[in-house]
């Protein structure tokens, strides 16, 4: 199995970050450079994302066996699991697979039921971009603009554009992640029963619609030793839009 791109830093009890669709684990640099200060911080890109490879499969499954092979082949299990979106649903699939790898669970904001995203309106755009044309990324920028308007979101998609060996080159394989566009908005288990033992905690932000009334039963449903906690003013990327007091809340609940 190819492994893992990983950054790692500190010592003392892992502490496994697991960035979101579309992201990276430099989306996680400076979190993980605070955790750092107490855990051994491994700093994950999931396949098709980031420097990790890039493969046509893609499902929570094979993603969470992905971690776990780079947590044996780095003797590191059990770990503690932070994952954000996608990343917080390879952690759980991972509780689910390879339960002795996992002593805690830190998920933010996603709950573990379907979603009904597509992200054509992004994906479409930027597969039409002409990489063998383009001078620069503020180009890329201004080809974008007029489907993708929020400025602050082309630019989180235009990190993942980077130029190599003079050739612009995104490291996000989007074809794959629009032909598994059902499998990575879904949750799937082997049996409507399960559950998870492991002490989980879920940080939603109260300006995102992740985690409302039904999403949150679900999680009581099947997870045992729950905690949901809202953060206030943070929408979905809540680490990024508050970054001091989701930290806090992170530290809190390891430091148990």
């Amino acid at each position: 199995m190819t492994q893992l791109h990983f950054t790692s830093k500190g010592s003392g009890r892992p502490l496994l970050i697991l960035h979101g669709l579309f992201g990276s684990s430099k989306n996680w640099q400076s979190h993980a450079s605070q955790y750092a200060e107490h855990f051994h911080v491994v700093n994950v890109d999931l396949r098709n994302h980031g420097q990790s490879f890039h493969d046509p499969v893609m499902n929570y499954a094979v993603m969470a066996d992905d971690v776990a092979a780079l947590i044996e082949h780095l003797q590191l299990g059990p770990c503690q699991l932070l994952g954000h979106s996608m990343g917080g649903k390879v952690a759980m699939t991972l509780a689910l697979r390879h339960r002795q790898l996992v002593e805690r669970l830190l998920v933010a904001d996603i709950a573990p039921v379907a979603y009904f995203h597509d992200y054509d309106d992004l994906i479409t755009p930027i597969l039409a971009l002409p990489l063998q044309d383009l001078q620069s990324r503020a180009q890329a920028d201004q080809l974008l603009k007029a489907n993708i308007p929020e400025d602050q979101l082309r630019a989180f998609l235009l990190q993942n554009l980077v130029k190599q060996q003079d050739q612009w080159q995104w490291r996000v394989n989007w074809s794959a992640i629009k032909a598994n566009m059902r499998e990575l908005t879904t949750f799937e288990s082997d049996s409507e029963d399960w559950r998870i033992d492991i002490p989980t905690i879920f940080i939603r932000g109260a300006l995102s619609d992740y985690i409302g009334e039904a999403e949150t039963g679900q999680i009581s449903a099947h997870f045992s030793e729950e905690e949901i906690i809202t953060l206030e003013a943070a929408g979905h990327w809540l680490h990024a839009e508050q970054p001091a007091a989701f930290s806090r809340l992170v530290l809190k609940f390891l430091n148990r």
